[in-house]
């Protein structure tokens, strides 16, 4: 094996180092009720007015989902539980901001760049080079953490920005805990993240299902439309643009292939660029980094139903894509086949800026480039991967099952380990 590949070949029986071990033990206990989730967050901030009521129900199913879930472990109890605080807590100083400058409801959000796709897909990659360009704004990941800064904080212009060196303390301690994280899936504080983090404000998105096994809001999640959840994001971004502008913002997010509807109901004048990859080669992707993550947070591990899960659940998103891609408007759609993006990212990069209306100019493409250069594929080593070896996942089957997808966007199959030779 080469020094720069790994194979992590203990997914389903995983040894455990002194640092995980020592997490786990001291991780505390929680209770998964919606009044301890607020009665935190009003002590966090100071706050007490969450805005409208409707979101409790929401909350409430999520924490609820936790609570069936059985074999979450203590340390992936709390996480779950920190998190429900957090968007609350975020949800609190939000609603403080526009009470306090009202000004926020009218701030404009110019023609933003959206780009939908699986995860796994190369959209993060994607959304970083665009972010490249310093006339779009964009979301890191220190700001979708903490999106409004808290009232007594202090926010010196030129200094750092103390929600960042949280960020990095908190993010340095988890790939301190799973060390070989960055090689799947980096989260450096100033990487740009997913805009689901706005909906997390009003307890929507498929946030929850990420780090759980989320069936009772998953279902709840599919009966509902979310374009009222995509509106409140909307507001929220309203508010990031009034604290630090440009308004023209670049955001990803791969749930947005299931909502293509509320996406461009909430932002008609958006330019949607979707990435299209083998589902079955994110999918192998996808559920490693889950497992390898799931080593701290469950106390026992299944990786069959992990994988059940998640085809499921891929499923739902590209059937979703299939149904409503033609709803977009064609001027201001594009699709990006994976192949074709690795193989010339420049090539792709002009064609997103010319349906964007957005000239490519000499510093952008510096920019770009020197990100770029600074982030080839498989920095961090890359991951070996065994979808039937490590799942009991029937390659060919699974192959079959997206056919519809494989033929609606003409996506080409990659190779995985379990291909029939």
């Amino acid at each position: 094996m080469k020094p720069d590949t790994i194979r992590i070949a203990d997914l389903g029986a995983p040894r455990l180092t002194d640092i995980q071990r020592q997490a786990i033990a001291s991780a505390p206990p929680v209770v998964m009720s919606e009044g301890a989730v607020l009665a935190a967050a009003r002590h966090h901030t100071g706050l007490s007015d969450f805005g409208a009521d409707d979101f409790r129900e929401r909350l409430g199913i999520w924490l609820k989902s936790f609570d069936e879930d059985k074999d979450l472990g203590p340390l992936g109890r709390a996480g779950l539980f920190g998190d429900a605080v957090r968007y609350a807590s975020a949800r609190l100083r939000f609603e403080d901001l526009v009470k306090r400058y009202p000004e926020i409801r009218t701030v404009a959000i110019d023609r933003p760049i959206i780009i939908a796709g699986l995860p796994r897909s190369g959209t993060t990659h994607l959304v970083n080079i665009l972010a490249a360009d310093p006339r779009l704004r964009s979301m890191q990941l220190w700001e979708t953490m903490e999106p409004i800064p808290a009232t007594k904080e202090k926010i010196v212009t030129g200094e750092v920005d103390p929600r960042f060196v949280r960020t990095r303390e908190m993010w340095g301690g988890f790939e301190t805990m799973l060390p070989l994280m960055p090689a799947m899936h980096e989260m450096a504080p100033d990487h740009v993240h997913e805009d689901i983090a706005l909906q997390g404000l009003d307890f929507s998105s498929y946030l929850p299902e990420w780090q759980s096994r989320a069936h009772r809001w998953r279902d709840y999640y599919y009966g509902h439309d979310q374009t009222p959840h995509y509106a409140y994001g909307r507001r929220v971004l309203q508010a990031l643009t009034w604290l630090k502008g440009p308004d023209r913002w670049v955001l990803k997010s791969p749930p947005h292939m299931e909502n293509l509807l509320p996406l461009i109901t909430t932002y008609s004048d958006a330019t949607v660029v979707i990435t299209h990859r083998d589902p079955v080669a994110v999918i192998q992707s996808a559920i490693t980094m889950l497992a390898y993550g799931d080593r701290i947070r469950r106390s026992t591990i299944d990786l069959k139903g992990l994988a059940n899960y998640w085809i499921d659940r891929v499923e739902h998103l590209l059937r979703a894509c299939v149904r409503d891609r033609d709803a977009l408007p064609a001027s201001q759609s594009l699709d990006v086949l994976f192949d074709d993006y690795m193989a010339d990212q420049e090539t792709v990069i002009t064609r997103v800026y010319k349906m964007a209306g957005l000239p490519l100019t000499r510093e952008a493409k510096a920019r770009i480039h020197a990100y770029l250069s600074a982030n080839p594929r498989g920095k961090h080593g890359r991951v070996l991967y065994d979808l039937k070896g490590d799942f009991g996942v029937d390659v060919a089957a699974l192959r079959e099952r997206f056919g519809f997808y494989y033929e609606r966007f003409s996506v080409k199959p990659e190779r995985v380990t379990g291909d029939q030779p």
